[in-house]
């Protein structure tokens, strides 16, 4: 299982640290990512394996959207089945 988790929002130093950091507390694997800052916007994507996490995924998630709040950050961590039903036609 993997988790799809996307952050955008104005560039500050340690966003990557403080949303690995966020995956490591939950056993979550990083496996890819991609990022790109454009002028001052940060934009990044990341997948995350989520088959062995010591939480349920909902507190990885929440935990995700507090962090945005928090940093004035668009960040959305969706469950890989969820991304492929909302892409499949």
């Amino acid at each position: 299982m993997r988790a799809v988790i996307t952050v955008i929002g104005k560039d500050t130093v340690g966003i990557l640290h403080k949303v690995s950091g966020i995956c490591a507390e939950h056993n979550a694997n990083i496996i890819e990512v991609t990022q790109s800052v454009m002028q001052d916007m940060f934009a990044m994507i990341m997948m995350a394996d989520i088959s062995n996490i010591t939480s349920d995924f909902s507190a990885l998630s929440d935990q995700m959207a507090e962090l945005g709040k928090a940093e004035h950050l668009d960040i959305h961590c969706m469950h890989e089945d969820i991304f492929n039903s909302m892409h499949e036609i």
